[in-house]
């Protein structure tokens, strides 16, 4: 008798507590996924070496290295990020005084940016004039693109420059806002001190 009494309470117990435990498991609701912390350091600037016909300034905690998909363009540079998997890929031209020259790299540089017509959401562009006289046009590109700023400038006769950020990170575009922005001032910062070699 005593050991069905206690067969039987240990059978209670036991739908107790799966009864317990099932409407725990009912009451979870799973967290959302949160942004990757991104630690965003002071801007510091330093000026790049001399050795290409432009000379700006860049953030210090990027490196200048080779553009390593363009080896036959000296000139070609990345500007890299790498605690942010970013990179900011300037592409050089002489202009050689020759205005149809000229009008085909702005075509070519536009058409890069109407490639991502599909993806974005948003395309402003901003025409700014700098301090060395020279004329850039800043383009913003919202949504899920893979190059979310970029500029073009040119003083017309000699030099042609052009920039886009990319990432390397499957990140979404929305959780790097701040990055974004942040190295967006990093290329405003290398307009606003961007001289001509020659």
């Amino acid at each position: 008798m005593l050991k069905s009494l206690l067969f039987v309470g240990l059978l209670g117990l036991t739908a107790c507590g799966s009864s317990s435990t099932s409407s725990a498991d009912a009451d979870y609701i799973p967290k959302p996924k949160g942004y990757p912390r991104i630690d965003l350091p002071p801007h510091r600037y330093v000026s790049i070496a001399p050795e290409h016909p432009y000379l700006f300034e860049v953030n210090r905690i990027a490196r200048v290295l080779p553009d390593t998909f363009a080896r036959a363009e000296p000139h070609w540079i990345f500007v890299d990020y790498p605690t942010f998997h970013a990179t900011v890929q300037l592409t050089y031209k002489p202009v050689l005084n020759d205005p149809a020259r000229l009008r085909g790299l702005l075509q070519d540089s536009y058409k890069l940016v109407g490639k991502h017509k599909i993806k974005a959401t948003e395309i402003r562009e901003q025409i700014q004039k700098l301090p060395s006289g020279l004329w850039a046009n800043v383009i913003d590109l919202e949504g899920d693109v893979p190059s979310q700023v970029q500029f073009i400038t040119t003083d017309t006769t000699t030099n042609f420059l052009r920039g886009a950020l990319y990432f390397n990170t499957a990140t979404a575009n929305d959780s790097l806002a701040p990055v974004i922005q942040y190295i967006r001032k990093d290329m405003q910062h290398m307009l606003q001190t961007l001289k001509w070699r020659h």
